[in-house]
């Protein structure tokens, strides 16, 4: 009888320099998604790393933040939460604005989908400053809820946003970590 090799996500992660500029590489999960086993296998970590963590639903960050949190709030059966840029949802919506490195972009999310006193965990491929992660924890908590952890496929460290996040009193979990930009 044969045993399953161990699984590497980070060793399934492609690193594309200087994508989508001069200086950033870039950590492209969607290698991760093409073996059969990513997203099974990060989903199944991330169940299991939430086996302590009481919460109500997960909210996903557009897009990539989708699958994996989809993926979990069907493997745990719980509610999904999407959290989508500006102008994708139908329904009456909040908005949150955040910085980017050349500008500003917009995130939204249904009012109805979160309640006062709903324990959120939020999810997302990759956090670098936060600003995404940190306009979404906004988005949540203002409407009542609460964030109780964050999930994040790969952390990058040295750019701030777990710290961010950690300021906040959040919980944060990241399956691999990668230096630099």
């Amino acid at each position: 009888m044969s045993k399953t090799p161990a699984f590497s996500i980070k060793d399934n992660i492609i690193t594309i320099p200087n994508y989508p500029k001069e200086g950033i590489m870039f950590r492209d999960v969607s290698s991760l998604l093409e073996n059969p086993r990513g997203l099974r296998e990060t989903t199944s970590i991330f169940a299991q790393k939430l086996k302590v963590i009481k919460f109500d639903k997960i909210a996903g960050i557009e897009a990539r933040g989708f699958v994996f949190g989809a993926a979990l709030s069907d493997r745990l059966n719980k509610s999904f939460i999407p959290i989508r840029k500006k102008g994708k949802l139908p329904r009456k919506r909040i908005s949150q604005d955040y910085e980017l490195e050349y500008g500003v972009d917009t995130l939204e999310v249904h009012e109805s989908s979160v309640a006062n006193g709903d324990k959120v965990v939020l999810v997302d491929d990759l956090i670098a400053t936060g600003g995404t992660a940190s306009a979404s924890v906004k988005l949540i908590t203002s409407l009542g809820g609460e964030i109780v952890a964050s999930l994040f496929v790969i952390g990058l460290p040295e750019l701030g946003g777990v710290d961010s996040l950690e300021s906040q009193k959040i919980t944060v979990i990241t399956l691999c970590e990668f230096d630099g930009k």
